[in-house]
């Protein structure tokens, strides 16, 4: 028989497997002005959004997120750094935890919890110590100081099934650079998302980092 937990995870997977790889990084939202922004973001084609545990009363953003969005999108927070966060955040129902750093401890919790997990890494060891803990998809954070140079030689060592997304400096611009360099995709952070400007600034900037990736794909 199938835990409860087992198929939370593998809906999660499925959820994850579903939209475009690309995270929408909503850091510093407030509650009221969440919806417009997911409805936004949805609109222009990105179904993977987070909401950084050091915005404004960041739980309230993310069921906001989670009523807008229904089956429109995943919907989850980022910058996780402890058990207690990945708790709160599996206890409103959303799907995605993303970290910038590797802790087993809160990468298990999270697992345990039916979350879907990408991580931030740096290093190989950093990135095995991810998977060990059951990483689901790991985050090379910043991305911008490695290079596409260093994401080749990762993906030599890497299991190739493990989705690697580029965060921190990626623009419309660069993406592609990423993606051939063997990046599942990215997240997007004040490129595409800054507190205070409109919905429709966010469209915009969206429909040009999905006109990048579509770009790319064979």
């Amino acid at each position: 028989m199938t835990s409860p937990t087992s198929s939370r995870a593998v809906d999660r997977h499925a959820q994850w497997s579903a939209q475009r790889p690309l995270i929408a990084i909503l850091r510093g939202i407030v509650p009221d002005e969440t919806p417009a922004h997911v409805d936004a973001l949805i609109a222009a084609g990105i179904g993977l959004i987070e909401i950084p545990t050091n915005s404004p009363d960041w739980l309230r953003s993310v069921r906001a997120a989670l009523a807008t969005a229904g089956e429109r999108a995943m919907i989850g927070a980022g910058t996780v750094l402890n058990e207690a966060d990945a708790d709160a955040l599996a206890d409103t129902g959303a799907g995605l935890m993303v970290t910038p750093n590797t802790h087993p401890a809160v990468i298990r919790r999270a697992v345990a919890r039916g979350l879907f997990c990408a991580i931030g890494f740096s290093t190989p060891s950093e990135a095995f110590a991810a998977l060990d803990a059951g990483a689901h998809a790991l985050k090379l954070f910043p991305a911008s100081s490695y290079g596409p140079g260093y994401v080749r030689a990762l993906k030599a060592v890497l299991p190739p099934s493990v989705p690697v997304l580029a965060v921190g400096g990626i623009h419309p611009d660069n993406l592609s650079d990423y993606l051939q360099a063997g990046c599942a995709g990215a997240g997007l952070g004040s490129d595409l998302y800054r507190p205070g400007q409109t919905p429709a600034a966010t469209r915009a900037r969206a429909e040009r980092f999905v006109a990048a990736h579509q770009s790319h794909q064979p």
